[in-house]
């Protein structure tokens, strides 16, 4: 049964009353904890994400179900404030509490989700499912909003009503992707660039740890503490700054001696040679040297290791597994950190082996077995046609 026929059974409406949407979730290639300091990332949408059945209702009453969980929230359209016992409906609901904001009272609606995403498994599933709520709300009662408007509309769900300070990296990623492309971004200008992903013989491979995170309990929100109070130091030399992002190697290299903090200093270091990787990386891509781009991101990694310190024993387990494989001229963690996944461009030829003794050397060494899938790269947020549902 489609989502459509599901959603429409579930509301007990006619499918033709029933609109549909897909949001995909994201993968980040290399510019890890930089976009919420100002710098940049280079993510990609992925083919995998959420699906959304949505249905106007002749009453008050919200309704959030989802094909992945148990639970059923029914709401009354005045009652969205957040609630723990919600669980994942807290995402779409802080859309509606955005949405009512700018727009007004909302009415009754039914909301049918579906995804592929794993949960907490940092390839933005939280993301995929607030910018699907967004568009899908926008588009079936005619809101106008820009899919840049809507990617900072989300982003203020999850640090206002979530209670998460992620930067504007994800949703921008989700709203904005393009098959086959990768989006260079300045988190702080927006100035974005789309990449081609032109791999070659070679291809993306995802790993899940198996290790559910959280980001409101993962340190996120202390790391980016850490990187202010040393941005607030700095501003003894650079009055003017508002991120680390804004000084150039040189200018961090001269000043850093005012930050007393060794952790902080650790901290700052990492976003500033992580922006160098990514504008590295972006130009050997350009240029089809995938061996400088894969040593890139396997530099990145190590920063992420040992001077922001979040990786943690399962990321770094696969890390060492991964780069030791034939094949793989490139990995590292993807996402927050603290579990979740890593990504690797890997060899076609060697793509079989490669999960096989990697996913056999990590449960042995971790207790369980993860997860591998080759990844492709997708559009952004969109209403789905109606022959695809």
């Amino acid at each position: 049964m489609s989502i459509k026929e599901t959603a429409s059974a579930l509301f007990q409406t006619d499918r033709d009353h029933v609109s549909v949407y897909f949001a995909p979730g994201r993968v980040n290639l290399i510019g890890e904890h930089t976009d919420y300091n100002g710098g940049y990332v280079f993510p990609a949408a992925l083919t995998k994400g959420t699906s959304m059945a949505i249905a106007k209702r002749s009453d008050q009453t919200i309704t959030f179900r989802s094909a992945q969980f148990d639970q059923i929230v029914t709401i009354d359209s005045t009652e969205l404030a957040y609630d723990k016992t919600h669980g994942w409906a807290n995402y779409p609901k802080g859309v509606l509490v955005e949405l009512q904001k700018q727009f007004g009272e909302l009415p009754g609606l039914d909301f049918y989700f579906d995804g592929n995403i794993p949960n907490g498994a940092g390839l933005s599933s939280s993301a995929s499912i607030e910018l699907v709520a967004t568009y899908g709300v926008a588009d079936l009662l005619s809101f106008s909003l820009t899919r840049t408007e809507m990617a900072f509309m989300c982003q203020r769900v999850e640090n206002d009503y979530i209670g998460v300070n992620s930067g504007i990296m994800d949703q921008f990623a989700v709203a904005n992707g393009q098959k086959n492309q990768a989006l260079f971004l300045n988190c702080k200008t927006l100035d974005t660039e789309l990449v081609p992903l032109e791999l070659g013989a070679y291809k993306l491979v995802i790993t899940n740890t198996n290790k559910r995170r959280g980001l409101a309990d993962s340190k996120y929100n202390e790391r980016r503490s850490e990187c202010e109070a040393g941005v607030e130091k700095l501003r003894a030399l650079f009055p003017a700054i508002e991120t680390i992002s804004d000084l150039t190697i040189e200018e961090w290299e001269s000043s850093k001696h005012v930050i007393k903090d060794d952790v902080i200093v650790a901290r700052l270091q990492h976003v500033v040679s992580e922006n160098g990787r990514v504008q590295k990386a972006v130009s050997a891509l350009k240029q089809n040297d995938l061996e400088t781009f894969g040593q890139c991101m396997l530099d990145s990694h190590k920063s992420l290791r040992d001077l922001y310190e979040v990786t943690g024993e399962e990321l770094d387990v696969l890390f060492d597994l991964q780069g030791k494989e034939q094949g793989c001229i490139g990995t590292r963690m993807t996402g927050a950190g603290f579990g979740g996944c890593t990504i690797s461009i890997v060899h076609e030829d060697h793509i079989k082996p490669f999960i096989t003794n990697v996913s056999t050397a990590y449960e042995k060494a971790i207790g369980w077995a993860p997860e591998c899938y080759v990844s492709d790269v997708g559009d952004g947020v969109k209403a789905l046609e109606e022959a695809t549902i």
